[in-house]
């Protein structure tokens, strides 16, 4: 079963349990979905609709930041959960020990010295970790173990 097959199922299952928040989350993550599928003129692969998804939580999690600012807390918990229902269709997200060590790995493989080859180590890492971790979180650990070297 594919990815939108399971979001379309899931949809469904909001509906006749009237989950309100469950069924506002899903039906903007397809509305996400179909709108890209018209702006490329294609039936999209399961790495863009992942790549959707991980847009769509890195949208919140940037709102949060915003909510916290004005101390809205109503908005942060309910922005929370919406946070907890994408997950749900990410792929499982890597430990701190596995980031760490493929993070390790890319660094000694394209001989990293500094942060100016943090663009090397992108293009090499991304494709292994891609939906599999917070790319804000990669980014800081890289540039934290790029500058104690």
């Amino acid at each position: 079963m594919s990815l939108m097959d399971i979001i379309v199922q899931d949809m469904k299952e909001a509906m006749r349990s009237k989950n309100r928040l469950y069924l506002d989350v899903i039906r903007m993550v397809k509305g996400a979905i179909q709108l890209e599928e018209i702006n490329r003129r294609k039936k999209l692969e399961e790495a863009d609709i992942v790549d959707i998804i991980s847009k769509q939580i890195k949208m919140r999690r940037e709102s949060i930041e915003e909510f916290k600012k004005a101390n809205r807390l109503e908005l942060i918990t309910q922005t929370e959960s919406e946070i907890d229902i994408l997950n749900k269709y990410l792929p499982e997200q890597l430990s701190d020990n596995e980031l760490l060590a493929i993070i390790d790995s890319v660094i000694l493989k394209v001989n990293a010295k500094s942060i100016s080859d943090i663009g090397i180590i992108m293009k090499e890492l991304v494709p292994l970790i891609k939906g599999k971790a917070d790319m804000k979180k990669v980014n800081s650990i890289i540039k934290q173990k790029l500058s104690i070297q």
